[in-house]
């Protein structure tokens, strides 16, 4: 029985092949493309889920691999960037540098009739009455005090007080410096002195009657007092304010120093 059932079954399963192959060999070109069609359809949806999930999985990594570009790239960046810094900043201290030799070479030409040593301002002490600077030189450079101290411009002052390393300077614009002079139209001396109200101007005083005085004449010093050598040049005249008496005229006094920008001097260490 078994055996029979098999075999009808067998038969029945050739018989239903059979007829699907004479079906499908009897299908036109137009019905087999509708089959496709039906079939593509039925896959469109998860073969395009299969090209996003490709196109995302490749678009992640090429974005992974973009950011890691730029990472390195900006890394370079930031590298190049330090190292032209550091570049700019020594070709900065080079022509610091530079400058401050032709400074001092400049000085040097024009006071060459003196001994000097060269110096730099380290501080400045500008206050309603004193205007001190501290230079970088002292007495292991032989600096002392009351030594006449200069720029390439002209006077500046003399030497306070001195430490193995520095010296602090009394500038002719502190209130408290006196600095006998000359104008260059004549041989009567004058004095000058610093003032509270413009930390930029000095005062002329004690101008003979006899004297003229002139916007624009120059002061140099006289050499009158020991300190300062003569004929080195402290500023021009401003203005000149007369008074009732002639003995009170004074001028105002332009110092040819800009104390503002000073960074180099020269210590007079003879006379």
């Amino acid at each position: 029985m078994k055996n029979n059932k098999t075999s009808v079954i067998g038969i029945a399963i050739t018989i239903i092949v059979l007829i699907l192959v004479v079906i499908i060999s009897n299908i036109g070109t137009s019905q087999m493309q509708s089959v496709q069609t039906v079939v593509s359809k039925f896959f469109m949806p998860f073969q395009n889920g299969f090209v996003y999930v490709k196109n995302r999985i490749t678009g992640n990594e090429q974005q992974i691999s973009d950011i890691e570009i730029l990472k390195n790239e900006n890394t370079n960046l930031r590298e190049e960037n330090t190292k032209l810094k550091e570049q700019v900043r020594e070709l900065e201290i080079l022509k610091s540098e530079n400058n401050t030799l032709k400074e001092y070479v400049n000085l040097k030409n024009k006071y060459t009739d003196y001994s000097t040593v060269p110096a730099n301002v380290i501080e400045r002490s500008y206050s309603n009455y004193e205007k001190i600077i501290i230079i970088n030189v002292g007495t292991n450079d032989g600096i002392k005090e009351n030594m006449p101290v200069i720029s390439e411009q002209g006077l500046v002052g003399k030497v306070l007080s001195v430490t193995d390393k520095t010296a602090k300077v009394q500038t002719i614009i502190d209130t408290a410096s006196t600095v006998s002079a000359t104008l260059s139209t004549s041989s009567e001396s004058i004095l000058l002195k610093g003032t509270i109200s413009d930390n930029k101007k000095l005062r002329a005083t004690s101008i003979p009657v006899e004297t003229s005085i002139l916007q624009g004449d120059e002061i140099v010093t006289s050499g009158f007092g020991g300190i300062f050598p003569k004929g080195i040049l402290i500023g021009t005249i401003s203005d000149v304010v007369n008074t009732k008496n002639e003995l009170d005229r004074y001028a105002n006094v332009t110092p040819s120093t800009d104390f503002s920008k000073l960074e180099t001097v020269l210590v007079i260490t003879n006379q």
